[in-house]
């Protein structure tokens, strides 16, 4: 799951040592994950007998913490706990923000950036450091979607991956248009 595996904490690492509070923490606000708690219970249990060592017994242990409609809905029911997992092996939402500040600022002016997001965490900050680099007095850029443009069905079902994606896009203003 690191995209640097030469450095950081993996996710196996997490599974296998956090307690179980920080653990509900971390698929709670990482995942949206609303059954956390259960399963971080169960993480922590199933870690007691054996350290979790594979994907596999990581979602045999997430399906069997979960109500069984659960288990059978839209997405897999290990799906939001791999995302969390992800995100905190990677410092994804850290990132972001300086990231996309350093794009602006390397972009000359009437240059756009265009960020897709495929999560509703990093489409708020994305949301978030657009409309705090166009405030007023000092704005850098201008923000060109109002809204978010998402997928059009016939888009979601030749390319089912597209569902939660999500486009914002701003232009660079120039220092005299600012004045």
């Amino acid at each position: 799951m690191r995209m640097d595996q030469s450095t950081g904490t993996t996710a196996g690492e997490l599974v296998n040592s956090l307690p179980e509070s920080e653990l509900a923490d971390l698929i709670f606000q990482y995942g949206e994950e609303r059954f956390s708690r259960r399963i971080a219970r169960a993480i922590v249990r199933a870690r007691e007998r054996n350290a979790l060592a594979s994907t596999q017994e990581l979602t045999t242990v997430i399906k069997e913490s979960v109500p069984a409609a659960y288990r059978h809905g839209r997405i897999h029911c290990a799906t939001r706990t791999f995302q969390a997992l992800r995100i905190a092996v990677n410092r994804e939402l850290d990132v972001l923000e300086p990231a996309i500040r350093d794009a602006v600022d390397m972009l000359r002016p009437g240059g756009r950036i265009a960020v897709i997001s495929f999560h509703s965490l990093e489409d708020r900050i994305v949301k978030h450091t657009f409309r705090a680099l166009a405030e007023r007095p000092h704005p850098q850029v201008a923000v060109l979607t109002k809204r978010p443009q998402v997928p059009s069905e016939a888009e979601c079902q030749a390319n089912p991956r597209a569902r939660s994606a999500k486009l914002r896009v701003a232009e660079r203003l120039s220092k005299e248009s600012v004045q």
